[in-house]
């Protein structure tokens, strides 16, 4: 795990982080989500990502609560597809929930945007995510 970093924001949803192992970092928070703080946190992911221009992102998910519906269908409709576009999002190691629910309702988000030129892994440990993103990084 990297320690030294920069945050790019944070609020109460979580972190966006520029990462000098080299790659954008989204950390969850726990607790419940309000809509605007979590469609803000996501907005600055696709800025941060956008302004990298190498596409890896790390998500860690480990102490995020389930998404809602509503969050599933904003992902899925509006921000990845956006991101991808945008923000040139094509890899995504993610750190999955230690909660069960949480991993469900990450697993239908990757479902729902199979179509987009978007790459996910899941993981449990995060150096085996970091491992991952900086591979694609080196084949990019």
């Amino acid at each position: 795990m990297s320690t030294s970093y920069r945050v790019y924001y944070e609020n109460a949803v979580g972190r966006a982080v520029d990462d000098p192992l080299g790659f954008a970092r989204l950390t969850y928070h726990t607790g419940s989500r309000p809509r605007d703080a979590f469609q803000a946190l996501l907005g600055h992911v696709t800025r941060l990502l956008a302004r990298r221009g190498d596409g890896c992102l790390l998500v860690d998910q480990r102490r995020m609560a389930s998404f809602t519906p509503e969050e599933q269908a904003y992902m899925i409709e509006q921000w990845l597809p956006r991101t991808v576009q945008e923000g040139g999002y094509r890899y995504g190691a993610v750190i999955v929930a230690e909660d069960v629910f949480a991993r469900l309702a990450m697993a239908a988000v990757v479902t729902g945007v199979r179509a987009l030129p978007l790459q996910y892994r899941h993981f449990e440990q995060e150096s085996a995510a970091v491992s991952w993103l900086l591979e694609q990084q080196r084949r990019g």
